[in-house]
């Protein structure tokens, strides 16, 4: 309870204050808006260059996965043909 009533003082007083120095207040706004805006900016970039290195990161592991799963189709497939060899050698055999 103390603390709510201590948060609605702090608000009064802090509405009267800025009232009376509203001045002073857009003084500080002023001043600090170019900082707010660099930062925010570097933020942006930073977040940016991240977001382009997940997306190259996802798009080569993509790749390799896509590599990974023809290599085992070739190898599926060499399996397949050595074995068609196979039964092709044994029905000459046969035949002979």
């Amino acid at each position: 309870m103390s603390l709510l009533i201590g948060g609605i003082i702090s608000a009064v007083l802090g509405l009267i204050s800025l009232i009376f120095w509203w001045s002073d207040f857009m003084t500080i706004v002023k001043g600090a808006f170019p900082i707010f805006l660099l930062l925010g900016g570097a933020l942006a970039v930073y977040v940016g260059i991240d977001e382009i290195q997940d997306k190259i990161s996802e798009e080569r592991q993509s790749q390799e996965a896509k590599l990974e799963k023809a290599r085992e189709e070739i190898e599926l497939a060499k399996a397949e043909a050595e074995r068609y060899k196979e039964q092709l050698n044994k029905l000459k055999d046969s035949k002979m």
